[in-house]
């Protein structure tokens, strides 16, 4: 295909899909098209997305009362767990979750709007949740490739019958290869990519971008030099010229707070803890509101009530965009001076390949759950401590060197150029 364009979809549940499709708007026919929220979709079809969204987001702010909502998300949790990986074995039989899927697109016909219009032209279908991906399989179209953007999936990401589909995977990392394999999806059928990172972060296929930001990030995190007293050659020589043993900004944390909203009183714990080192300028934090007014105007209210006001735009950022395409080109500009990004272990764990150590929040969802244990094997991620005491731990990792450690790890094992090789892979037969 010589314009090299293909329809990429994503939907609007959280920010994960989109922050998966967000790179990959260089590919884009037409525009990125979101499936459950586009002007071309039916609005029954809005309405079918809109029930699963809203329940969803409901469950996952209900994990901050723990009596009531505890009981309710592992009722959900259930629905959506994922097997245990061992012993290995064949798991291609369909689950409750993958009948489910078949019955919305089947017989609620989800996705039928979109799935008419993609048909006008014969042209390869990246999609970055499996909803879209299924509905053009059972739709009968050709040339899908289903960027998986999790660790480890349900079984309902695959249609009923795997070992036929004509959907290719695209693959974050190892163990989900290995998954899918477990689910009946041939060798053919399964690529290993990566997941996709954003191009203004990486700087090219040879990360001159990366490279220079985490130049500047390892003096922040090895203050004592513990880890470069003894490494310093090897980073060096992967870093090249962009390594001059200096940081261009004082150690910066960056917070997320999750799509839903939840977890919104750790970031809250945190910035009571850290206030004197805020005051005395030795830290700067970025608090991630994303498209949520009401998680911006929560901790502009609570800053000025610590006392802290003046901090902001200063010491203290809130970012905050009213449309999500802005809102990831502001999260993106401000990884560039990142040092520590604390999340709970998301598809942003997988940002830990920009050279990016992760604390990590508590998970909410079996995905997330081997989204932690990927990044605790690799040894780039760690599980928050008391936020309460966020201003001892965080001091202490600081000082052994560890964290530098993991951003180092994350650029050198972490899979870091899954933008390009989407690319590639959807192309090459075209």
């Amino acid at each position: 295909m010589k314009d090299k364009k293909a329809w990429v979809i994503t939907v609007d549940m959280g920010y994960g899909h989109q922050r998966a499709s967000y790179p990959l708007k260089d590919i884009a026919y037409e525009r990125i098209i979101t499936a459950n929220s586009d002007t071309l979709v039916s609005e029954k079809e809005k309405k079918l997305w809109r029930k699963q969204q809203s329940f969803y987001e409901g469950i996952s702010r209900l994990t901050s009362f723990p009596l009531v909502g505890g009981f309710f998300f592992r009722l959900y949790d259930k629905f959506q767990a994922i097997a245990d990986f061992y012993p290995s074995r064949d798991l291609s039989g369909p689950n409750l979750p993958a009948f489910y899927m078949h019955y919305l697109i089947k017989k609620k016909k989800m996705c039928q709007s979109l799935m008419n219009y993609i048909k006008r032209t014969k042209r390869p279908v990246v999609t970055t949740h499996f909803m879209p991906a299924l509905a053009a399989e059972y739709n009968g179209i050709k040339n899908v490739y289903c960027v998986v953007t999790d660790t480890d999936i349900n079984r309902a990401w695959l249609p009923l019958k795997p070992k036929d589909t004509r959907i290719t995977y695209l693959a974050p990392c190892e163990h989900t290869v290995k998954r899918l394999k477990q689910y009946g999806v041939s060798d053919d059928k399964i690529i290993l990519t990566g997941f996709p990172l954003p191009k203004e972060n990486l700087g090219g296929k040879n990360l001159s971008v990366l490279k220079k930001d985490l130049a500047k990030r390892l003096p922040n995190l090895d203050p004592k030099k513990k880890y470069l007293a003894n490494y310093k050659e090897v980073v060096r020589a992967k870093l090249g010229k962009s390594y001059n043993g200096k940081s261009n900004h004082i150690l910066t944390l960056t917070f997320m707070i999750g799509g839903a909203g939840a977890q919104k009183d750790i970031g809250l714990k945190m910035l009571c803890s850290l206030k004197k080192k805020i005051l005395d300028n030795e830290i700067r934090v970025n608090l991630i509101a994303g498209t949520r007014l009401e998680i911006a105007e929560y901790y502009r209210h609570y800053i000025h009530q610590l006392g802290m006001g003046n901090c902001i735009g200063k010491n203290i950022n809130i970012v905050f965009s009213w449309n999500k395409q802005n809102y990831f080109k502001s999260f993106n500009y401000v990884l560039h001076t990142t040092d520590l990004l604390w999340t709970k272990p998301s598809e942003l764990s997988f940002y830990t390949a920009l050279g990016l150590p992760i604390i990590i929040a508590p998970p909410i969802g079996a995905h997330e759950h081997y989204n932690k244990k990927w990044l605790m094997d690799m040894g780039t991620g760690f599980p928050q401590e008391n936020p309460e005491y966020t201003d001892e731990w965080l001091y202490d990792w600081l000082e052994s060197g560890r964290l530098a450690e993991a951003a180092f790890e994350g650029f050198l094992e972490a899979p870091n150029l899954g933008t390009y090789n989407i690319e590639k892979a959807v192309f090459s037969k075209h």
